[in-house]
C-alpha cells in the first residue's frame, strides 16, 4: 500500500535505498523487538541561488499560515493543510496580475520581487520533476482552468498556463447541472477519492474556476508490524481518551530541546518524510507552532542541523484526519488577507487584467485536504480552487530516547534535499 503527497523541488533525483540493518534493543513491548534503521542519505536536487531562494521563503509562508490557520480552526480539533498548494493555484493569478496586485502576491508567498516569469518557472519545475524524485512514491500534482463558456482566455496567459502549470482550459456552461459534476469528478479523479468534492455549486456569474490538486501516497522506509499496535492512552485537550499506537524501535533522526522533541519519519528512499514534533511537558502545540514561525528557515537552519541518529522507542497514533477551510473562522481568504494579500479580493481590482479580456478578482477560496495514517505509510491529499470574478546500516553506539506521540502533535511532510514543504498539520486526538 502506497500513501500520495505534493511537494516543491527543481531537478531530478534518485536516492539510493538504504538498506535496513537491524540489532537487538530490549525494550518495553517484546525482547525479540529490533532496531530497524530509518536513517537516509539522499542524493541532493541542485537548485540555483534564486531557487533557494523561494523554497525558503514560500516554506517562511507556509509556517506563517500555519500559525494563522491554528489560531482560527476550531479549538482542539485536527488538521491538515498544504500552503504549497495555495501557491499554485495563486501562482496561475499572479500570471495574469500587474502592478500592486502582483506584489502583493509575489512579498506574501515568498518569492518578492522575482517577477513573473521566474515564479512560473520555479513552479513548473516542480511539476515536472518533483514526482520523479522517488519512483516507489505516488506523487501527483494537477493544474485545471474552468472557463465560464460566455468569456474568452487571453492567448498568451492560456498559453502560460499549459506550459508552465499544465493547466488546460475547458470552457463549459456554467448554467448546467453537469458543470458542477463534471469539476467535482475532477477532484475525485486527482486525488483518488480523497477529495470527492471541492464546490457546492457553481455560480453563473462566475468567469472561471482555478484548481490544483497534490496527491500523495508514499510507505515508511520501515513498516510499523501490526502487531505492535495496541489500544493506548492518547491524552487531548479535553481529556483522556484511547486510540490505536503504533510502536517501533529505530535508528531514526531525532532532536530536542525546551519546546519540543521531533523526529524524522522517512518514507521510501528517504527523499521523502514526515517531521513530528512532540510538546514537551508543559508545552502546548501553540507554543511548538510559535517556535516553528520564530525561524526564517526553520527546517534547513534549526531543526534539521540539530537533529542526530538515536535509537528511538517510537510511538505513533495511527490516524485520519479531512479538513476542510471553510469550516475555519474566517475562511481561507481572511488568512490570506492577514498574510497580505489584499487587492487580489477586491471587488474594484483591475490588475488581474491579464487572463480574459476585462479584469477579474478572486471572489472565493477554499481548500480540502484530508491524510490517511497507519502502520503502512501516508496518504495525503488537497484540493484548493480560486472562483475568479469579473470586477465591477547500524554497527557502533547510538544515544537512546523516547519518542511517545501520545498527547497533541505537528507535523510536516517535506522533501528531503530541497526542504520544500509539502503538508502542514496538527494531530489533537478529536
Amino acid at each position: 500500500m502506497k500513501n500520495y503527497l505534493i511537494t516543491i523541488s527543481t531537478v531530478v533525483i534518485v536516492g539510493m535505498m538504504l538498506s535496513c540493518s537491524q540489532s537487538d534493543m530490549v525494550d518495553d513491548f517484546g525482547k525479540n523487538a529490533r532496531i530497524v534503521n530509518m536513517l537516509s542519505t539522499p542524493r541532493y536536487i541542485q537548485l540555483t541561488n534564486d531557487q533557494k531562494t523561494f523554497v525558503s521563503d514560500n516554506n517562511g509562508f507556509t509556517l506563517k499560515f500555519l500559525k494563522s490557520a491554528n489560531q482560527a480552526s476550531p479549538s482542539g480539533k485536527s488538521y491538515i493543510y498544504s500552503p504549497l498548494s495555495i501557491t499554485y493555484v495563486l501562482g496561475m493569478v499572479n500570471a495574469a496580475a500587474t502592478g500592486q496586485t502582483e506584489l502583493e502576491l509575489e512579498q506574501a508567498l515568498g518569492f518578492h520581487k522575482g517577477g513573473i516569469q521566474a515564479v512560473n518557472e520555479y513552479c513548473k519545475n516542480l511539476i515536472d520533476n518533483l514526482p520523479k524524485v522517488d519512483d516507489q512514491v505516488t506523487l501527483n500534482i494537477a493544474n485545471a482552468i474552468f472557463l465560464n463558456k460566455t468569456y474568452t482566455l487571453k492567448e498568451q496567459f492560456q498559453k502560460d498556463m499549459e506550459h508552465y502549470y499544465d493547466a488546460k482550459a475547458e470552457a463549459l456552461d456554467f448554467n448546467s447541472p453537469s458543470t458542477l459534476s463534471h469539476i467535482n469528478d475532477w477532484c475525485n479523479d486527482k486525488t483518488n477519492g480523497m477529495i470527492p468534492t471541492i464546490l457546492d455549486e457553481v455560480n453563473p456569474k462566475i468567469v472561471s474556476y482555478l484548481l490544483n490538486a497534490i496527491y500523495f501516497k508514499a510507505d515508511w522506509t520501515s513498516k510499523f508490524d501490526p502487531n505492535y499496535t495496541k489500544t493506548e492512552t492518547f491524552t487531548t485537550e479535553k481529556g483522556i481518551t484511547q486510540q490505536p499506537m503504533m510502536h517501533q524501535a529505530a535508528l531514526i533522526a531525532y532532536t530536542h530541546n525546551d519546546t519540543f522533541s521531533a523526529v524524522r519519519l522517512p518514507y521510501s528512499n528517504g527523499m521523502w518524510n514526515m517531521t513530528v514534533l512532540l510538546p514537551e511537558e508543559g508545552k502546548s502545540t501553540e507554543d511548538v507552532i510559535d517556535e516553528m514561525t520564530g525561524h526564517g528557515s526553520f527546517l534547513t537552519t534549526h531543526l534539521n542541523v540539530s537533529m542526530n541518529p538515536y535509537e528511538v522507542d517510537l510511538k505513533l497514533p495511527r490516524f485520519d484526519v479531512t479538513t476542510d477551510t471553510d469550516q475555519m473562522n474566517g475562511r481561507l481568504i481572511g488568512l490570506l488577507q492577514q498574510l497580505g494579500i489584499k487587492l487580489a479580493f477586491e471587488p474594484t481590482c483591475i490588475e488581474i487584467c491579464n487572463m480574459c479580456t476585462l479584469p477579474i478578482y478572486i471572489a472565493m477560496m477554499r481548500q480540502k485536504a484530508s491524510i490517511k495514517v497507519n502502520e503502512e505509510g501516508s496518504e495525503a491529499a488537497v484540493v484548493t480552487v480560486a472562483e475568479g470574478m469579473a470586477t465591477s546500516a547500524i554497527s557502533k553506539e547510538y544515544q537512546k530516547a523516547t519518542f511517545h506521540a501520545n498527547r497533541p502533535f505537528v507535523y510536516v511532510i517535506s522533501e528531503a534535499s530541497s526542504d520544500v514543504i509539502l503538508f502542514v498539520g496538527k494531530y489533537t486526538g478529536e
